[in-house]
């Protein structure tokens, strides 16, 4: 499965953040052995998250329910 999307569930601000990595984010990523690390040292500071603060996942396609919105 190829990281085409970041999501991360912030629950101290109580937000979620979805991004889609540009493919130069996705190109570095392949060069780290954790992405995790990667979040820290590349998107952490870009995106205004902090990695201990979410819970977080990477997916090819992003697809989203939404219930009573």
């Amino acid at each position: 499965m190829e990281a085409n999307y970041l999501v991360l569930l912030d629950f101290c601000t109580g937000q979620i953040v979805k991004i889609k990595l540009t493919k130069e984010e996705k190109s570095k990523s392949e060069t780290y052995e954790d992405f995790e690390d990667f979040m820290r040292t590349e998107l952490q500071e870009k995106y205004e998250f902090r990695t201990k603060d979410v819970c977080w996942m990477t997916c090819e396609i992003l697809d989203e329910r939404n219930y009573n919105i």
